[in-house]
């Protein structure tokens, strides 16, 4: 008897109590529920997200996953969807010429042109300005043509040609816009102001052209005496307002 009593005592104590897996493995489902709602309620990153799946993978199942969605809700896959939406795609057109160098250019013009101008005294009939709109030459209407007339002086040519030769350097488009005072035109060639300076500004286009600048670069519009620069209430004033502006403009991105 006392030999069946020790032989129980001995496979009692050889059996291994395993009743302690349970709370661990309840732990460890709590842990992996409490780590995946974490995850859900942050923001999604899809190159993470396919990191820790990838993760997941190779610590808990060994398997390989075929999609990066697996275990998600309808809610979660939209979230990420919608991520990925947000994601700019790459440009396959990208613009030929960079605001930068176009601005570079452009200032590169207006020097040259101030240099053109202070070398030759036109500072009374020649300004310049840089705009949004791009690099503007205003020409006051007594170095290009005579009172109430349309015709190009021929001692323009030589200030029209400088302007020429260093536009012709840019493949700018150019608006060349005409503009008069506000003292109503007195000749049987032209009934108003406004075309008035809409043949200013053709005449001026016409020896652009003839100068080999290409035509599709170049529109004209007259103003008439709309878009003075100054009150017209001075003679001064007024030779101020009448001018031919050209303009060398931005190109559009």
């Amino acid at each position: 008897m006392s030999r069946l009593h020790k032989k129980f005592e001995e496979e009692h104590e050889d059996h291994v109590d395993e009743s302690w897996l349970i709370p661990y493995a309840d732990i460890l489902t709590l842990l992996l529920a409490l780590f995946i709602v974490l995850f859900a309620s942050s923001e999604i990153d899809n190159q993470k997200f396919h990191s820790i799946m990838e993760s997941f993978k190779s610590e808990f199942t060994g398997t390989k996953i075929e999609s990066t969605n697996s275990g998600l809700s309808v809610s979660q896959k939209g979230e990420i969807e919608k991520e990925i939406a947000k994601e700019p795609a790459p440009d396959q057109n990208p613009a030929p010429i960079t605001n930068e160098i176009e601005d570079a250019e452009l200032d590169n013009l207006k020097s040259q042109l101030e240099k053109y101008v202070a070398e030759n005294n036109l500072e009374a009939v020649v300004t310049l300005q840089d705009t949004r709109r791009g690099v503007e030459i205003a020409l006051k209407d007594v170095l290009l043509f005579d009172s109430g007339k349309a015709v190009l002086k021929e001692s323009s040519f030589k200030t029209l040609d400088a302007i020429v030769k260093l536009i012709n350097t840019l493949p700018n488009p150019i608006s060349i816009e005409g503009h008069t005072d506000n003292v109503p035109i007195g000749n049987a060639a032209y009934s108003s102001n406004w075309e008035l300076s809409s043949a200013r500004a053709v005449s001026v286009l016409h020896y652009f052209a003839s100068k080999s600048i290409a035509e599709n670069r170049m529109q004209f519009t007259g103003h008439g005496e709309f878009q003075p620069l100054y009150p017209n209430d001075t003679a001064e004033n007024r030779q101020a307002n009448r001018r031919v502006n050209i303009v060398i403009l931005r190109e559009k991105k």
